[in-house]
């Protein structure tokens, strides 16, 4: 008679008690700190902004305009851990009918294109946020280029992890890229 595994009994006091790993916070690089704290400041805004519309029928006029302007520092410090971890969206699709080699060398060249692009982001976004130091925000008397800014922050730490990312790509001498598929490629 076969063993059915039925799962931890719920009902034990003991369970996670005393075999679970401890945490380990040395995963986290500091865009991912940076991007933690201003996702519960946008939670926050937009609670704030909730409550006071539908609650005190009341809406503070400052919190639409923040909110948006901190998804979007969100999205761009976010982007760094995205890139740092290889998470962002690519199509792995023809790597796995790809020989080995041509996948080596499709990878190298997502490397240098992916630093490429963010590089020259970073270098536009550093004018239009020198653009914008003389434009106010709508309802704050805050420059816009205090919006620009941590985006163009974001996308400097986006190169700079693209960077690092392709140098241990190439000390490894492999990508996720090149691994996808590897049993049943060609040499």
């Amino acid at each position: 008679m076969s063993q059915v595994n039925k799962g931890p009994d719920l009902g034990d006091p003991t369970i996670g008690t005393s075999d679970e790993m401890p945490v380990d916070l040395r995963d986290y690089a500091p865009e991912d700190w940076a991007a933690f704290a201003l996702f519960w400041a946008l939670a926050l805004v937009v609670f704030l902004q909730f409550f006071t519309r539908y609650v005190l029928n009341d809406s503070l006029a400052w919190t639409e305009e923040i909110a948006r302007y901190l998804l979007m520092t969100v999205a761009f410090v976010g982007g760094g851990m995205a890139v740092r971890k290889v998470t962002h969206i690519h199509i792995e699709f023809l790597f796995v009918y790809m020989p080995l080699w041509l996948a080596k060398a499709l990878s190298i060249f997502v490397d240098v294109s992916r630093i490429a692009f963010f590089g020259y982001a970073t270098y536009l976004s550093w004018f239009v946020t020198e653009i914008m130091t003389n434009q106010r925000m709508v309802v704050i008397d805050i420059p816009m280029a205090w919006v620009y800014a941590p985006c163009m922050i974001g996308l400097a730490i986006m190169t700079l992890r693209s960077i690092q990312v392709a140098l241990r790509h190439w000390r490894e001498g492999a990508s996720p890229l090149t691994r996808v598929g590897s049993e049943g490629r060609l040499q």
